[in-house]
């Protein structure tokens, strides 16, 4: 649908874990009215109509990607059906009627357990601040196929997390400085850098708000095929220790770490 350059602006103000909602709502709106372009009349009737009734658009949960699936060349991994399985597993934890419980008072959008989604470490849906935040990875190793000491992988890598002195020993990887994320792998064009595991970067407990705090990295890296369980024994972890809807970085540093990581039983990979 077309939109105004002044219904644009407005909403472009809106804070970014619910402007798509926004968005969508605007339109909707201007449906109701008949009309085939977003104006700022729109804007301020979905507004007034989303204060007085914000419990009403409340579902519970959030799922947030990067543009990763659409074609961004950055991805570390190529996972397009992860956002729709977690939406699935989280509609069917029922989370808004759990909330109503759990809260004193109406629900509110920031009550909402998040999960963001980045293909890679750039991070761009921001998995950082999010209750669950995965990141794509590629973990590179030294094949056994000769270096031809080319220097792809060194120009491709912006941690300078690759020393490359001796042709012959080939290319050497400093996993500290590593971010996994399989650009020198994907360069290398003799095969000398190659796959040593592809899966997720987890993070948990991250949020804004009052007291703002960035999510903490679970061990290891998650193979693709066990994220998501991953994921549901998180939401199980936060159902079970939050007090009054509290969020999961709250619940987290009252119960410590430790207990969360012991509940996942997860190995360092």
């Amino acid at each position: 649908m077309k939109w105004t350059g002044e219904a644009e602006k407005a909403v472009s103000r809106v804070p970014f874990f619910v402007r798509k909602r926004v968005k969508t709502l605007v339109e909707e709106e201007a449906v109701r009215f008949g009309s085939r372009e977003v104006t700022m009349k729109h804007v301020q009737a979905c507004q007034k109509r989303y204060f007085r009734h914000m419990e009403e658009e409340v579902k519970g949960f959030q799922v947030e990607t990067c543009f990763g699936p659409s074609g961004c060349p950055n991805r570390a991994i190529m996972e397009n059906g992860m956002a729709d399985r977690i939406e699935k597993l989280l509609t069917g934890k029922d989370l808004k009627s759990f909330l109503k419980e759990k809260v004193k008072g109406s629900l509110k959008i920031h009550h909402e357990f998040r999960v963001s989604i980045s293909d890679c470490p750039n991070a761009c849906s921001r998995p950082q601040i999010a209750d669950v935040g995965l990141i794509g990875a590629r973990r590179p190793a030294v094949s056994n196929s000769p270096c031809t000491k080319c220097g792809d992988c060194l120009e491709s890598c912006r941690e300078t997390a690759i020393i490359l002195e001796d042709a012959e020993a080939g290319p050497r990887i400093d996993h500290i400085k590593c971010l996994c994320c399989g650009k020198c792998i994907a360069t290398c064009p003799s095969g000398t850098l190659r796959d040593a595991q592809a899966g997720w970067r987890i993070l948990i407990g991250g949020k804004l708000g009052r007291h703002p705090q960035l999510a903490k990295e679970l061990n290891g890296l998650i193979p693709i095929e066990k994220a998501l369980t991953v994921i549901e024994r998180c939401i199980e972890f936060y159902m079970e220790h939050t007090l009054e809807g509290d969020r999961f970085g709250e619940v987290i540093n009252r119960t410590g770490v430790d207990a969360i990581e012991d509940f996942l039983k997860i190995g360092r990979s």
